[in-house]
């Protein structure tokens, strides 16, 4: 029969984090007869019994972590009640690694009912329901480990999440759960109870954190090479699920997506800060390599101009990625004639002491080029002021245009620095920068902490080209789509859309002093392909996304929680869109793979200006 669950913070992510979490005390402490585990959990995401004290508390250990800052047991009731809403399973936090308990033990605990939050109120995060400060009295050993309970595509719900309760500031707390209608119900009934997968697709790489993503859900928006596309808001993907190691990090699998756990992935369900609901396994399947390849673009035929968009992950001297970098682009990405870089950082990246300079770094990947075997390129940029633009304290991330001069030039016009506004003017009939290379709207509240887009005027057989490369503000800080607040509230769009509306803004400016300029916006968006940041960034035409010219199911540039989704995007001009036969390539070489260099998959558009 349906069955339910609980825990705490989960491996590696924990010790990062514990200082950020919190617990939610609903009454002053007072005493509860002994109870089940059930009645612990009860039918909402918050126990009846929160702040009160419990005695012998009955169940068997069923998975136990010694490591981190969540150390503690599961224990499970080998006797469930007949409501699939409560689990069966919770939670014991001892603070130090747990002694006197094994695997297979039968206990009673006695302690205090709390609900923790990982990562504390602020990251939108539901709660665990544990038993803290324990007493543990073990009654007998050897006892046999509830069976787990089998999570497929039969039994989550295709429904991801209730909408919260309006008059609680949509939080979903205190709705009675719905295991059959919703998936983050569905787990929630499960919360610490043993669980098992079967045969499980990875559709997120193992990171350095030693977690992976997999999918129960085979059909759920797959994709060619084995991962799970997000499309819209409204298709989370229910059958993705998080998978960590109660074992030793060496023994846990560097999968890339498309990879299988076969045979049984078994362990409690915990809910992790990054990520949600969590099988934390005692034991995981056998890894079978499905052997997917990077990919490489198609070189561009000689009258066509290639342009790229290259999210380098805070690329500084000090790093060892400089030739995998370099052969990427020149092997993967066929060695384009612009390319955009994002997070390049300063010489001496994330050091605090005023330098914002990033000539050795940007030298250090062309001479990488050069010894790959690629085109000799030249460089434009402009130093941001010391601290003002985001990203790792004392990296001053930049965006930097590489070009290949036997390919393309450069028009260089003076005076383009941190705080000056890039305009539009005409010359001799079209338009021109009045800067270049420059920055739109720096002084704007709209790019505060975050990085001005650059615009450079470049020529291609005598045709211009208008290329803005763009930054725009990251997502952190949104809650997670595990979240307690239904619908997840995407509080960091607001100054995204403030950011598109500038660069359309701008775009609109060249296009009304030349109506068949081309214009090519280009960069890590940090946002959907169907969001209202792309939706701005598109008004009135100015501008289009071209990774819609893919087949939906291959729209992808990186891969969070499991989902493989659109963060970078290379959106262009009609005159581009409508008269040029563009080609566009995603190019998977880093998102779905283990090793990667990078979390971002560099983008590339060929046409013929």
């Amino acid at each position: 029969m349906p069955s339910k669950s609980s825990a705490r913070l989960a491996a590696l992510t924990v010790a990062a984090v514990c200082s950020a979490a919190s617990t939610i005390v609903l009454t002053s402490p007072a005493h509860a007869d002994s109870v089940a585990i059930h009645d612990i959990q009860g039918t909402t995401r918050i126990s009846p019994y929160a702040g009160k004290a419990v005695t012998d508390v009955s169940g068997i250990v069923t998975g136990i972590r010694t490591y981190g800052s969540s150390k503690g047991f599961w224990i499970q009731d080998p006797n469930p009640d007949s409501d699939p809403a409560t689990s069966e399973g919770v939670f014991v936090f001892t603070s130090s690694a747990p002694k006197g308990v094994a695997v297979g033990d039968l206990v009673k605990v006695s302690g205090t009912v709390s609900e923790f939050v990982p990562g504390g109120s602020s990251s939108g995060n539901q709660s665990i329901t544990e038993i803290t400060k324990p007493t543990t009295t073990v009654v007998s050993s050897g006892n046999a480990v509830p069976a787990a309970q089998v999570i497929d595509a039969k039994s989550v719900p295709a429904a991801y999440a209730p909408a919260g309760d309006s008059a609680a500031g949509n939080s979903i707390n205190g709705l009675t759960l719905e295991p059959s209608k919703y998936a983050l119900d569905y787990y929630e009934s499960l919360e610490g109870e043993n669980v098992q997968v079967a045969d499980a697709r990875v559709v997120g790489a193992t990171d350095p954190f030693t977690e992976l993503w997999v999918t129960v859900k085979p059909h759920e928006n797959a994709n060619r090479r084995g991962g799970t596309v997000y499309g819209s808001y409204e298709s989370q993907n229910t059958g993705r699920l998080q998978i960590q190691s109660l074992g030793p990090t060496s023994a846990f699998p560097e999968a890339n997506v498309g990879d299988v756990l076969e045979g049984a992935t078994a362990g409690p369900l915990d809910f992790n800060q990054f990520g949600g609901y969590t099988l934390v396994a005692n034991s995981i399947g056998t890894l079978k390599s499905n052997g997917i390849a990077r990919e490489t673009t198609e070189k561009q035929k000689n009258g066509e101009l290639a342009v790229a968009t290259y999210n380098v992950e805070n690329l500084d001297p000090s790093d060892d990625t400089f030739a995998a970098h370099a052969a990427a682009i020149v092997d993967n990405l066929q060695s384009p004639d612009i390319v955009s870089l994002e997070e390049i950082q300063d010489n001496n990246g994330a050091t605090k002491d005023g330098t914002v300079a990033a000539d050795q770094t940007v030298q250090k990947l062309i001479d990488a080029i050069v010894a790959a075997g690629g085109p000799a390129y030249d460089w434009r940029s402009i130093d941001p002021v010391d601290g003002a633009d985001g990203g790792e304290p004392g990296g001053n991330i930049r965006q930097v245009f590489l070009f290949n001069p036997e390919r393309v030039s450069f028009t260089d016009r003076a005076g383009g620095d941190a705080t000056t506004a890039v305009g539009v003017t005409r010359e001799r009939g079209k338009a021109a920068l009045t800067v270049s290379p420059g920055r739109i709207a720096p002084a704007d509240e709209a790019w505060a902490k975050s990085r001005k887009p650059l615009v450079g005027e470049f020529v291609f057989r005598g045709r211009t080209v208008f290329v803005i490369a763009n930054h725009f503000n990251s997502k952190g800080g949104d809650y997670g789509l595990t979240s307690a607040t239904q619908p997840v509230p995407r509080s960091s769009e607001v100054q995204r859309h403030k950011q598109a509306g500038l660069v359309n803004a701008f775009v609109k400016d060249i296009l009304d002093t030349q109506k068949n300029a081309d214009v090519v916006a280009l960069g890590d968006i940090n946002d959907f392909e169907f969001s209202g940041t792309a939706k701005i960034l598109e008004s009135d035409g100015a501008l289009w996304s071209a990774i819609k010219s893919l087949p939906r199911n291959e729209r992808y540039s990186y891969v969070y929680q499991g989902n493989a989704q659109v963060l970078d995007q290379i959106l262009v001009s009609p005159s581009i869109r409508r008269g040029c036969g563009f080609e566009y390539d995603s190019v998977h070489v880093n998102a779905e793979f283990n090793d990667q260099i990078s979390d971002h998959d560099p983008q590339v558009l060929r046409f013929k200006p």
